[in-house]
This record gives C-alpha cells, sequence and structure tokens, in this order.
C-alpha cells in the first residue's frame, strides 16, 4: 500500500509477552498512536505497519450482501486493518454445529450496532432468532417485529431459555431416532438461535434469576449446538462475576465466537485473569478517541471542537477468529446521529417481511409454583413481573396461547375451526403441531377442558 512503512521484527522464544504500544510509539518517533499498528505473527517474527492515518477510521455501511449467510456458514461483519474480510460464523456445515458466542465491550464501544448486524443476518438467512434485549428493550429497539420471539424482562428471558433448552431436548430425541449426530439445516427444523443482549443484567451477582440463566445458557452450550440451537450472548465484562460464577459457561463460551470492543484497564485484567483473552499476549489498545495527538497548547490555542468525541466504537479483536491479534472494525450499522425513533437504515437492514419461526409460547413454560405466585399478586393488587407482551386485540403482541383463548366462544370450536380462526385473526401462522403442544398446556393449567365427544375445545 503506498505510503505506507512497514517493519519485521524478530521476537524473542515465545513471541512478545510485553508490549508498551506508547514506547513503540515513540521511538518511531510517531505522535498519533493510532497510525502505527502492531500484529505478532507465527513463530519469532512481528510486523509494524506505520499508515498516514488509521486504516479503520473510514469503514463504509454494512448491506445486505454482506449479512447473508455464505456456503460455509458465515456473515461479513466489518473489516481488519488490511482491508480483510472480518467474518463471523454463525454455522458450521463441517460439523453439522451451530456456534455459541459471547460479545464483550464498554459502555458506547458498539456492542449493540454489532447485535443489530447479527439479528438482521439471521433474519435475512432465514434463522430463527428468540432475543432478550434486556435494557428494556431500548439496545436493539428495531428488533421488534424482526425476531420470533422479543423480551425484554429478565423473567421473560428465563422462560424463553426453558422453551429454548425444551426444544433442543426435542431435537435430540427426535435426532437420535433418526440415527443423525450433527444438524442438516432445514432438515426438518430451522437453525435457530437465542440472543440475549445486555447478558450481565442476567448473569451478574444478585440478579435474581442468576442461578438457573447460568443454567439454561450452560445447557444450550452443551445440547444445542449439535442440534442445530444457538446461544449468543453481549455484555460489558467477561469476568466470571458477571458469567453466572460458572466455571463451564465462561470455558464453553471461549471457544465458540468471541468478540472484543474497547474495554476498560480492570475489565482486560479480568478478561485475561479467566482465560478468555490469553495471558501474555499483546494486544493493541483501542483507544476511546482515536487520531488525537496529546500534546502541550499554548495559552492562545484552542483545541478542535471534536477533540474529545468518542470516535472508536466498532473497533474489535475477533479473539476466536484466524487473527485473534488484528484489530478489525465493524462496517456502519445505523445512521451516525441519534434518531427519533427507529432508525430507518437499521430497519432496511432486517428488510421487509416476517422473521422466520414462530414465538415461544412463555406461558408454556411458567412453572405451577410461579403461576401461583402471579395469580396470588393479582389477588393483592400488586405488580406482577411480566410474562408476555399485555394481550390486545394486536395479535402480533399476543403468544399463542393468548390467542387461543381469545378466539374461543364459550361453546367451543373443534381444532380444525380453532386453526382456521387462528390462521385468520391477523397473527402468525399457526401450525397444526405448535396448536396442540399449546392446548396440552393451557389443558394442564385449567384453562381449557378436553374435547368432547364432538371434538371441541371448550374454555373453562
Amino acid at each position: 500500500m503506498k505510503d505506507v512503512r512497514e517493519y519485521i521484527l524478530k521476537t524473542p522464544p515465545g513471541g512478545v509477552k510485553r508490549y508498551d504500544h506508547d514506547a513503540l510509539c515513540d521511538l518511531l518517533e510517531i505522535d498519533d498512536r493510532s497510525r502505527v499498528i502492531f500484529e505478532q505473527g507465527v513463530g519469532r517474527e512481528a510486523m509494524v505497519r506505520v499508515y498516514p492515518s488509521n486504516p479503520l477510521m473510514d469503514m463504509r455501511p454494512a448491506s445486505p450482501d454482506d449479512l447473508l449467510m455464505d456456503a460455509r456458514g458465515r456473515i461479513v461483519l466489518g473489516a481488519y486493518y488490511d482491508g480483510a474480510q472480518l467474518r463471523f460464523r454463525l454455522f458450521d456445515p463441517k460439523t453439522g454445529n451451530a456456534q455459541r458466542g459471547a460479545i464483550f465491550g464498554t459502555t458506547g464501544a458498539g456492542k449493540s450496532r454489532l447485535v443489530q448486524a447479527i439479528l438482521a443476518a439471521c433474519k435475512r438467512s432465514g434463522i430463527v432468532v428468540h432475543l432478550a434485549d434486556l435494557k428494556s428493550g431500548q439496545s436493539v429497539p428495531e428488533a421488534r417485529g424482526q425476531v420470533a420471539t422479543r423480551v425484554t424482562t429478565q423473567y421473560e428471558a428465563i422462560l424463553m431459555l426453558r422453551g429454548l433448552v425444551a426444544e433442543a431436548e426435542r431435537r435430540m430425541t427426535a435426532y437420535a431416532e433418526m440415527g443423525r449426530s450433527g444438524f442438516v439445516i432445514g432438515s426438518p427444523d430451522p437453525l435457530m438461535y437465542g440472543i440475549i443482549d445486555e447478558a450481565n443484567r442476567l448473569l451478574e451477582k444478585g440478579a435474581l434469576f442468576r442461578d438457573e440463566a447460568a443454567y439454561l445458557i450452560k445447557e444450550l452450550g452443551r445440547t444445542g449446538r449439535s442440534v442445530g440451537v444457538g446461544i449468543i450472548i453481549a455484555a460489558q465484562a467477561g469476568h466470571l462475576d458477571e458469567l453466572g460464577g460458572s466455571d463451564t459457561l465462561r470455558a464453553m463460551l471461549k471457544e465458540g465466537e468471541v468478540i472484543l470492543l474497547r474495554w476498560s484497564s480492570g475489565m482486560m485484567q479480568q478478561l485475561v485473569g479467566d482465560g478468555l483473552v490469553p495471558r501474555g499476549e499483546a494486544l493493541q489498545p483501542i483507544l476511546k478517541v482515536v487520531g488525537r495527538v496529546q500534546r502541550i497548547r499554548r495559552f492562545d490555542e484552542g483545541a478542535a471542537d471534536d477533540d474529545d468525541d468518542v470516535n472508536s466504537q466498532g473497533m474489535l479483536y475477533h479473539l476466536s477468529g484466524p487473527r485473534p491479534m488484528s484489530m478489525a472494525r465493524t462496517f456502519t450499522v445505523g445512521s451516525l446521529a441519534p434518531c427519533t425513533g427507529f432508525d430507518p437504515i437499521i430497519l432496511d437492514l432486517y428488510g421487509e417481511g416476517l422473521p422466520p419461526g414462530e414465538a415461544i409460547d412463555l406461558m408454556a413454560y411458567v412453572t405451577e409454583k410461579e403461576l401461583k405466585a402471579l395469580r396470588d399478586s393479582d389477588k393483592d393488587g400488586g405488580e406482577q413481573q411480566p410474562l408476555a407482551p399485555d394481550p390486545t386485540t394486536d395479535t402480533a403482541a399476543m403468544t399463542t396461547g393468548e390467542r387461543i383463548m381469545a378466539a374461543l366462544p364459550a361453546a367451543g370450536l373443534t381444532e380444525a375451526e380453532l386453526q382456521a380462526a387462528l390462521n385468520n385473526d391477523g397473527g402468525r401462522e399457526v401450525r397444526r403441531g405448535s396448536l396442540r403442544t399449546n392446548l396440552s398446556t393451557l389443558r394442564a393449567k385449567g384453562r381449557i377442558a378436553r374435547p368432547d365427544g364432538s371434538g371441541r375445545v371448550i374454555p373453562l
């Protein structure tokens, strides 16, 4: 590349264990630290490149073609400093495995935009997504209506995870009978993901459902992979205490797709200490403000208006990728400035049409003890944790169970009549198997009676 200086360095046996980027820049007499890229290679070599300006500053917008999964199960999220594509694997066709993923980064580092890109890629690639946005739905608001299931509270997230584990167990039993050890897309089931944004809220010390959340995520990582049910979490830290206190969970996640965005110094110590970043690896720091030159100013000199503007959102290391020591950056996702409503650029990335798959019926995974507690809360006039969107005439916001109860007249309906009514109420299509599963759940909860002699389903 024109105007790029390149140096090849010989390193001690075992590579560089301690790396001082500022000292290297001082040696090269470079004021703008972001222009200097250090990369440690295989064996006893390292490379230093000095660019005329930071090569990651100007990234193009993400396109629908980037987000369409290729034949090897990968999507393109961005580029490395030398222009090579940053690929993220959603499926491994060689092993028939869905992936386990973890995205870490401090506040404002670009986690939510990265999650938006993955969600849009899943929709465009026919992957069913069940999403928990634990910032009350504010982290990725454009995902509303773009995923099969979207929940915004910790309790709903637990119900969603219970449903995902149940689906993985159903598939295991079915595939064992078929003699299948791996997953084949669309035969007979779709590739499926559970994605949890702001997962630290669910897994941190003191979180109400911490232990069960860690257990369910661990179960998905152990059993869901070979049956096409993957799990991705996005969190602000990677310390063991922020991941449910589970060594097994932490180890499971670091074997999947791991992305590290901008970090705090304390966070890096935690990641290294927990084994998510190998001890002694020399990762070049991701600065909060890239391109700013630290120098003493005269009394009559003023700083530029944008001198303190954060501009490193999306810069990252793909720790589980083929180039874990190389800095990369995501393509631009969405508008550069905040929007007053849903971001139209992000909505365009999702594309038109309904998302693949059916919503998880959260009520089907409420235990009898929890159901009793919720009923008691209602009787006492207390506030209850919402299990799902409030039932209204908007059938798109209702679970299948709620739609069934809304559609049933006092005289009841046959299964065929009920299925026809549901498929004409403006909501998602309900298949026969899903209808029967929901009817069984409603009968177990005492909401409907067993079919009478004429086969009619009667509400209680």
